[in-house]
C-alpha cells in the first residue's frame, strides 16, 4: 500500500502536528505561493484528491484552502477549480529565534528610540525597528486584506472605465467613491449627508493638516486635544501651525468644564472609542458639548476606529447630531489597510469650499482608480463581509491579550476593552513607561509607551495592540513584557 503523502508539492502528512493539519497545510501552500512553486494563475489540485493522497479527511484541505481564500491568496472558480490570484509582497521572514532579535546597522539602539521625547519621525524610527512581535496600536489584521475581492472590483472597475476616466479627477474625489462613503456612513454611522459634502483625503492624517490651514487662515491659532490624547494627531496639527491645549479626559470622556476653561475655540475628539484610554463619550457629556458648540465651539470628530465593537451597543457619532459644528474624519485605514490612504472629511458649510480649495492645491486629488476600487467594495457588501469577520477575529485577539495580562501583568489596570483594535495598561507611578518600553524592545517586543500620548503628568502605562497579531503572539509578547517588569521591580 502508497505511504500516505501527495507528489503535489511533496507534501508529507506525516510533518503535520497533530491537531494543527489545517494549519500546517495552509503554512505549506504560502509558503510556496511565496517562493514561486505555485505561481499567480496556478491550479491548486481538488480538496478531494488532496484529501485522498494525504489520506485526510477532505474538511482539512477544505478548512486550508479557506484560509488562503481570505488571506487573498486563492480564489474558488466553480468548475475551473482554486486558483492562485495573488503572492504575497514580500515572502515571510522567519522569526529569530535568540530573545534579542538582530538590529540593522542604521536602526537606533532602543534606549535612543525612548531616550527623549518624541520628535516628528518617532512613528517612522519604531516602525523600522526590528521586533519579533510587533504590538503597536492602531493596526488591524493585514493578512485578512481581501486580495482576492480586490483583484475581482479592480477588473469590474477596468472594464468599465472609459478613455476619459484616465484623466485628472475631481479634487473633491471620485463621485462613485463620495456616494459610497454617504450609504455607508448612514448604514454604519447613523449620519445623513450629501455627497457633495464629503471631501475624498489622504487619510485621517491628512484631513487633519487640511482643517489645520483652514482654521489657521480663519484666524484660529489654538485647538483642543484630549488629554492623554493622540500625539500623532498633536503632530498633525502642531505642523499646521495650531497649538494643542491639553483637556482632561474621565471614565466619561473629554471634562467639558475643563474644554470651557481652555478658552479653545476648537475641539479635537475621538468620542466612539478615545484614544488611547477606550472611554465612550457618556450621555451628560454629548450633552454639554453639545451646548458647547451650539455657543460658537467647532468639533473635529476623528472616528478612527468606531466600527471596531464587541462588548457594548454603537454609539452615534456626533456629526449626526450637530452636522453644522462638526468637522468629521474617517478612514478605510483600520477596515481594510493604511496602505490604501484613503480617508474622508465632512465639514460644515462655513469652512467646506476652503477645504476643497486645501486640498486641490495639496495634490489635485487622491488617486481615482483605488477610489473606484473601494466605492465598488462598500457598495457591493464586500466591506460589511470583511468587518463580521475581522469582529470575530480581533474579539478572539482581545480575549487572549487579557487573559495573557491577567497571567503575566496582575498588577496592570487594563483600559479600553470593549472597542477598538488596542488596550492601554496603566501601572501605579514609581515606574517610568519609556524605559519599559525600551526594555521590552530588546526583547524583541514592539510596544508604544503611553507618556508618549500625555502632555502632562499621568500613571505609566503602555498602549497594546492586539489585532495584528496571533493569540500565540499575544501570549509570548505579554510574557516577555512581564519577564521584563519583574526584573525592574
Amino acid at each position: 500500500m502508497t505511504a500516505p503523502g501527495a507528489d503535489f508539492l511533496q507534501l508529507n502528512i506525516a510533518d503535520a502536528p497533530t491537531g494543527g493539519r489545517s494549519d500546517w497545510l495552509a503554512r505549506q501552500l504560502r509558503q510556496a505561493i511565496s517562493d514561486g512553486r505555485l505561481p499567480v494563475g496556478s491550479k491548486l489540485p481538488a480538496t478531494r484528491s488532496l484529501a485522498a493522497d494525504l489520506r485526510i479527511s477532505r474538511g482539512v484541505v477544505t478548512e486550508a484552502y479557506q484560509r488562503l481564500t481570505e488571506d487573498g491568496h486563492v480564489v474558488g472558480r466553480g468548475r475551473s477549480g482554486t486558483i492562485v490570484v495573488a503572492a504575497p509582497v514580500a515572502a515571510p521572514i522567519e522569526a529569530p529565534t535568540a530573545s534579542r532579535p538582530p538590529r540593522p546597522a542604521d536602526a537606533p539602539p532602543a534606549s535612543a528610540l525612548y531616550a527623549s521625547p518624541p520628535g516628528p519621525d518617532i512613528f517612522d524610527a519604531l516602525r523600522t525597528a526590528p521586533a519579533r512581535i510587533d504590538l503597536s496600536p492602531g493596526v488591524p489584521d493585514l493578512a485578512a486584506f481581501p486580495r482576492a475581492a480586490w483583484l475581482r472590483a479592480e477588473r469590474a472597475v477596468f472594464g468599465d472605465l472609459s478613455a476619459a476616466d484616465f484623466g485628472y479627477g475631481d479634487p473633491r474625489g471620485a463621485p462613485a467613491l463620495r456616494l459610497a462613503v454617504v450609504n455607508w456612513l448612514a448604514r454604519n454611522r447613523g449620519i445623513r449627508a450629501d455627497p457633495s459634502e464629503v471631501l475624498i483625503v489622504a487619510g485621517t492624517a491628512q484631513a487633519l493638516g487640511l482643517i489645520a490651514r483652514v482654521l489657521r487662515d480663519d484666524g484660529v491659532e489654538a485647538i483642543a486635544v484630549e488629554e492623554p490624547g493622540s500625539l500623532g494627531a498633536r503632530q498633525h496639527l502642531g505642523n499646521g501651525q495650531l497649538a494643542t491645549v491639553p483637556v482632561p479626559v474621565d471614565g466619561e470622556g473629554i471634562r467639558v468644564d475643563a474644554l470651557r476653561a481652555s478658552g479653545a475655540p476648537a475641539a479635537l475628539l475621538t468620542p466612539a472609542h478615545q484614544f488611547p484610554m477606550g472611554v465612550v463619550l457618556g450621555g451628560g457629556r454629548r450633552r454639554e458639548l453639545m451646548r458647547w458648540a451650539g455657543e460658537g465651539g467647532l468639533i473635529v470628530e476623528d472616528d478612527y476606529d468606531a466600527e471596531h465593537r464587541y462588548d457594548r451597543p454603537p454609539v452615534p457619532a456626533l456629526r449626526a447630531m450637530l452636522a453644522d459644528r462638526v468637522c468629521y474624519t474617517g478612514s478605510v485605514s483600520k477596515l481594510l489597510a493604511p496602505a490604501l490612504r484613503v480617508g474622508w472629511l465632512l465639514a460644515p458649510p462655513k469652512y467646506r469650499d476652503a477645504l476643497v480649495d486645501a486640498k486641490r492645491f495639496a495634490d489635485l486629488g487622491n488617486a481615482v482608480l483605488p477610489q473606484l476600487v473601494l466605492a465598488r467594495l462598500m457598495e457591493s457588501g464586500e466591506l460589511e463581509r470583511r468587518l463580521r469577520l475581522l469582529r470575530r477575529r480581533h474579539r478572539r485577539r482581545r480575549d487572549a491579550m487579557i487573559e495573557a495580562i491577567r497571567t503575566h501583568l496582575p498588577g496592570a489596570t487594563v483600559h479600553g476593552a470593549a472597542a477598538g483594535l488596542h488596550l492601554t495598561i496603566t501601572f501605579e507611578r514609581g515606574l517610568s513607561d519609556t524605559d519599559l518600553a525600551a526594555a521590552a524592545l530588546t526583547k524583541g517586543v514592539k510596544v508604544q509607551p503611553l507618556s508618549w500620548h500625555s502632555q502632562r503628568p499621568h500613571p505609566p502605562g503602555l498602549v497594546l495592540g492586539y489585532a495584528a497579531r496571533t493569540p500565540a503572539d499575544l501570549a509570548e509578547g505579554i510574557a516577555l513584557l512581564g519577564e521584563v517588569l519583574r526584573r525592574r521591580m
